[in-house]
């Protein structure tokens, strides 16, 4: 018998990808997510790959991604893909510690972070 269909959640000319457990803070990888919020797909790749941040690469591989699930699984354009949304989530934070004078401690927090992406298909304006 089975399970029914879920429904989809996004639009039939959206398409989406995650990127889970990126090591860096929710802080950080909103500021590069904020570069790419509203760009066209070949703009936002080329501002990722030459970005001097370090999570630049990870959100790359997650734009990716998500163009290729635009064009593999829901047959859209990927000449006219625009950024619709890059939204940043909370994931896991590791808690370590360091010994520190007298007996006492000092905790580090090293915090992981989630990425979405929604790429959308727009008609060219002529």
């Amino acid at each position: 018998m089975g399970q029914s269909k879920n429904e989809r959640r996004y639009a039939d000319n959206q398409a989406m990808a995650k990127g889970r457990m990126i090591k860096t803070s929710p802080q950080k990888l909103n500021l590069v997510a904020q570069m790419i919020r509203g760009k066209k797909v070949e703009k936002a790749l080329a501002d990722l790959t030459f970005s001097r941040k370090r999570v630049a690469q990870n959100v790359k591989k997650v734009l990716e991604s998500a163009i290729a699930n635009a064009e593999n699984n829901h047959d859209l354009d990927i000449d006219a893909l625009v950024v619709d949304q890059a939204f940043v989530g909370k994931n896991i934070v590791m808690k370590r510690w360091r010994a520190r004078a007298r007996g006492r401690v000092g905790r580090i927090q090293k915090p992981f972070s989630e990425i979405t992406i929604v790429v959308k298909e727009v008609e060219e304006a002529a």
